[in-house]
């Protein structure tokens, strides 16, 4: 399995791999980058196919959040943690402790949260072996609102660029996946009166939107094809690519999802096509800005970490500007920025 020459390595400064034969647990930290602070990133508990598609994801999501913390302006670098494992079958106090034991031995280099599968509760588990965790009960909590209304403000900043407008009442969004961020995200886009086609592979969430949105649900595979104004992909990574984009109706591709191109040449695809894509750290930073405040010296501040959290409307507008000024992908323009951001925080 490579490390070094992995296609996604770009310069990691440290990938942990973590056992503890008495719990199970089976683990990879990947910290990308603490140019502009300690590495901060959610842990995922995923069950991987296998140990390179474990390390795959954590290299991705990690680079993802250095660039993430950059773009939002915060004094944070990027990292990653991934747990290997069913969630329904491997959870317990003893595998939390143990992780949290590894995140530990870095020293503060690395910061953990949550993440898919992973809840407020977990990391609480994690916080009994070290303080190195953000996204506290009694502090910034569940970051999954915050994720939400700064997905919610980038598709509103996308139908501004767009359409000239970012009204989205009467707009057909279609969203991929109904997990925590998904949902919350649809209360928004309810309440503003667009009309939701949603599809998750949790039955029983379709049938909430449905009945608490007057949701449209379709199949899993049927959602790319939707003649909607907005594709929301608010799941698994990758899920922009050959054989989906072709597909395609809608004319613009703003969701929570991390890692939403497969490679980064779909970006490019995509604005050969005419399809605005809303870079996914960007628009998907809502739930780390909110952790970030946790963090600070002088504590957590709802209010100005909701303010910072908005402002993610007017972060795109620039990206969106930029990219066609200088006929780049949007993809292409936030990756520039993020890196001219890092350098700048190398200098300091």
């Amino acid at each position: 399995m490579a490390v070094f020459n992995h296609s996604e390595f770009d310069s990691h400064e440290q990938v942990v791999f973590c056992a503890d034969a008495e719990t199970g647990l089976k683990a990879i930290i990947a910290v990308h980058s603490t140019a502009l602070g300690p590495a901060v990133g959610g842990c995922r508990l995923w069950d991987y196919a296998s140990d390179e598609a474990a390390l795959n994801d954590v290299l991705r999501l990690s680079r993802g959040m250095t660039y993430k913390n950059a773009m939002a302006g915060l004094p944070l670098g990027g990292g990653k943690s991934v747990i290997i494992g069913d969630a329904k079958k491997i959870k317990s106090e003893a595998l939390f402790r143990a992780f949290g034991r590894m995140v530990h031995r870095l020293s503060g280099s690395y910061y953990s949260a949550e993440d898919v599968n992973i809840t407020t509760g977990d990391i609480m588990i994690v916080n009994k072996e070290t303080p190195f965790v953000a996204g506290l009960e009694g502090k910034s909590g569940n970051p999954a609102p915050f994720t939400a209304l700064g997905t919610y403000r980038g598709i509103k900043a996308a139908a501004k660029h767009k359409f000239g407008s970012d009204s989205l009442e009467g707009k057909t969004i279609a969203v991929q996946g109904l997990g925590s961020v998904g949902f919350y995200l649809c209360e928004h886009l309810h309440k503003e009166g667009a009309r939701l086609v949603v599809t998750d592979i949790n039955k029983e969430a379709v049938q909430r939107a449905v009945t608490l949105f007057g949701a449209t649900a379709v199949e899993l595979d049927a959602i790319y094809a939707v003649d909607a104004d907005v594709y929301a992909p608010c799941a698994l990574g990758a899920t922009l690519n050959d054989e989906t984009i072709p597909q395609l109706k809608a004319r613009i591709v703003a969701g929570c999802a991390n890692n939403q191109l497969q490679q980064a040449r779909h970006g490019e695809i995509l604005r050969q096509k005419g399809i605005l894509y809303a870079p996914d750290y960007v628009i998907n930073a809502g739930g780390i800005i909110n952790v970030a405040f946790e963090m600070r010296p002088e504590g957590y501040s709802e209010q100005e970490s909701t303010a910072k959290v908005m402002a993610i409307y007017d972060t795109l507008i620039n990206i969106f500007e930029r990219a066609d000024a200088d006929n780049q992908p949007t993809s292409v323009v936030a990756d520039l920025m993020a890196q001219e951001i890092i350098r700048r925080g190398k200098t300091l």
